[in-house]
């Protein structure tokens, strides 16, 4: 069966996002952020030429120029970094929980026939601590470990579907993150934010959400029986529904 999403647009599969989404893991960025800082430090190297905010992204940028001076110190600096990570995510993890509608809703839309997939700058293991049977209620989880480039570059998405066997024009990612529709926009798919996290409304909107919504559960809403309707190629670029 296929399924309408607005304007008439067929969706056949959806991604989540995991932490915020699905799940909350109450990760200390802040802190997080202080321990890489600190590495770094220890690297004699300075914070003040990195461009990124994102943890992820300032190991990523600080392995970079440690490569270019000697590759080993990049590798070092590299397992370490996310040796500290790991260990933070992993802590999270053991403190954290499965939002009350996540199983349900992951079941609803599996015995509706939508493909679902998980994608996560988390890595797996904290994955799996909070939600040890996940693969029993989702097919594909892409975790960070999964791919070269984490979110918001399409990697993410682009191997999930490609897993599930499923087009980027019939898709949704559905995250509690702004970063989350930057993601889902830059793999051409559509998006919905939801505000299980720290963003509102108006933070979805500017970056360019098709719709927001309270909390992951309420995309089943959203999604209506299309019997027995032919897609007709007639995807229309994201950003260009808003229903808020």
């Amino acid at each position: 069966m296929k399924f309408l999403f607005l304007n008439s647009n067929i969706i056949e599969t959806v991604i989540f996002d995991f932490d915020g989404t699905l799940a909350k893991l109450n990760i200390d960025f802040p802190y997080m952020h202080r321990v890489i800082d600190q590495l770094i430090s220890d690297h004699k190297m300075s914070t003040q030429p990195l461009h990124s905010g994102h943890v992820l992204e300032r190991i990523s940028e600080t392995a970079a120029i440690l490569q270019n001076q000697k590759p080993e110190k990049a590798k070092a600096f590299r397992d370490e970094a996310f040796r500290r990570i790991e260990t933070i995510e992993i802590e999270a993890a053991r403190q954290g929980e499965l939002f009350d509608q996540t199983k349900s809703l992951l079941t609803e839309l599996r015995q509706r026939s939508i493909r679902i997939g998980i994608v996560t700058r988390n890595c797996a293991r904290a994955v799996q601590t909070v939600f040890p049977d996940i693969g029993s209620f989702c097919p594909v989880v892409v975790s960070r470990d999964d791919v070269r480039e984490v979110k918001p570059h399409p990697e993410h998405i682009t191997t999930a579907l490609h897993l599930l066997g499923s087009l980027p024009r019939t898709s949704l990612m559905v995250g509690d993150h702004p970063l989350d529709i930057e993601t889902g926009r830059n793999a051409e798919t559509f998006t919905a934010g939801v505000l299980s996290g720290h963003f509102a409304a108006d933070d979805f909107i500017k970056a360019g959400a098709d719709i927001v919504l309270k909390r992951a559960a309420d995309i089943l809403s959203e999604l209506a029986p299309a019997g027995d309707l032919t897609v007709s190629g007639g995807h229309q670029p994201p950003n260009s529904m808003q229903d808020v």
